[in-house]
């Protein structure tokens, strides 16, 4: 059957494969530490129970049909007040655009912003921004970024590859690493940013930069930065990706939010409308009373980030455990999000059965295997297949799943040669 050359060429998300394989051999009854999707166990990380009590109210109010094309006024009004209390961060209601999680927004960005043709630069590892360059057409400028920096680019890494460009996606914390700016370091790619557009001319499109902060609030002692914050003059030239996906767990509640230019917002809200990626009306309601409740989220966030934490730390000091009994692993110490970002040296050894293990794709089988631990290589998130570096996320396992493995991945890594 013939189809467009669009959908002909798609790629299939490497992590959705790992993950449908792991699926299938625990059908067959292995048991399988899954650390490979980055979403939440809801039988481990339930929604916040106010909140579900609110979604079943709304809908038994019958707030079930169409929703205002960019959210409902009360959930508007309800970031306004979220952004301006817990980033100090000044957004009119006409410049939210709610939609049904963060994927519409950041499709919607990159329609309202690419032509085919245009540059589109973000930093390897980085979830997905190849995929929606692809369906907009866009040439892509992916810049290889390094342990030493907590695999966060830098100013030097970005700046030679601006010239020209389009948009600069970016996100902090980052999946698929968990690792975040500082403020020196993104101040230093914003000055970068506005450095460049100053050379443009006023016919020429600007260099717009995509912030990713779907994270934010899931945080571990580090302060979390925006570019608006650190560089006011940022505000004419970014797009923020934020919502409630991670921070309440509320994965598949399905309400996000992105804010910026009203002039782009509004050119947004048009896409997402003819995609018809609306938010629930229900959920929207819902989540409109419970962000508003600053004592009742800070509760739950205090609950949920420690068992987060506890999970990421012990996974951290499992495999500085091992790096230190001589094994090449190592490890970045935890920042935000639900990511570890782990190094397992062993591409190159032989297998019991006498298989050479080429690339991380055939450690991390092995890894499932021999072990019975999942995880994703950065060769997903646009790194080379030789990198030894792979995501961990803990949303879907307890913390005794994460120490009950730990004596597993020991033995395996001992009968490679």
């Amino acid at each position: 059957m013939k189809v467009s050359v669009l959908a002909n060429s798609l790629i299939g998300s490497e992590i959705i494969k790992i993950g449908n394989e792991v699926n299938e051999m625990k059908r067959k009854g292995a048991t399988i530490a899954n650390l490979t999707i980055g979403d939440f166990d809801s039988n481990i990380y339930p929604i916040p129970t106010a909140l579900k009590a609110g979604i079943v109210e709304a809908y038994n109010q019958n707030q079930t049909n169409y929703p205002p094309a960019d959210g409902i006024l009360p959930l508007r009004d309800t970031v306004v007040q979220v952004l301006k209390e817990r980033y100090n961060l000044e957004y009119k209601n006409n410049e939210i655009l709610v939609a049904g999680g963060s994927r519409p927004l950041i499709y919607a960005t990159y329609l309202a912003l690419i032509d085919a043709g245009d540059t589109v630069v973000f930093p390897a590892p980085s979830w997905n921004n190849n995929h929606y360059s692809h369906l907009t057409s866009a040439n892509v400028i992916a810049v290889d970024t390094d342990a030493e920096h907590n695999f966060m680019p830098t100013a030097a890494q970005l700046k030679p590859h601006l010239k020209g460009a389009t948009l600069l996606a970016l996100c902090s914390p980052l999946n698929p690493t968990g690792t975040m700016f500082t403020a020196e370091s993104l101040a230093e790619i914003c000055d970068a940013v506005l450095e460049e557009n100053k050379s443009r001319g006023a016919d020429e499109k600007p260099l717009y930069m995509m912030y990713d902060q779907i994270y934010s609030l899931l945080t571990f002692g580090v302060e979390h930065v925006n570019p608006v914050s650190l560089r006011p003059e940022m505000r004419d030239y970014t797009v923020f990706v934020d919502g409630s996906s991670k921070c309440l767990a509320a994965t598949g509640v399905r309400v996000g939010w992105g804010f910026g230019p009203a002039a782009i917002i509004d050119k947004m809200k048009a896409l997402v409308g003819h995609m018809g990626a609306w938010s629930p009306k229900a959920e929207q309601v819902a989540m409109s009373k419970y962000f508003a409740d600053n004592a009742e989220l800070d509760s739950f966030l205090t609950s949920f980030k420690a068992k987060i934490q506890d999970s990421l730390s012990a996974l951290y000091e499992g495999f500085q455990s091992l790096k230190s009994a001589g094994f090449a692993v190592d490890a970045v110490e935890p920042m935000g999000a639900i990511y570890l970002t782990i190094k397992i040296d062993y591409i190159g050894k032989t297998t019991p059965e006498g298989q050479t293990l080429k690339d991380s794709a055939d450690v991390n089988f092995y890894l499932i295997k021999e072990a019975g631990v999942a995880l994703v290589p950065l060769s997903a998130f646009g790194n080379e297949d030789s990198m030894p570096w792979f995501r961990a996320s803990v949303g879907a396992c307890t913390l005794q799943d994460i120490k009950d493995m730990m004596p597993r991945i020991k033995v395996a890594l001992e009968k490679l040669k």
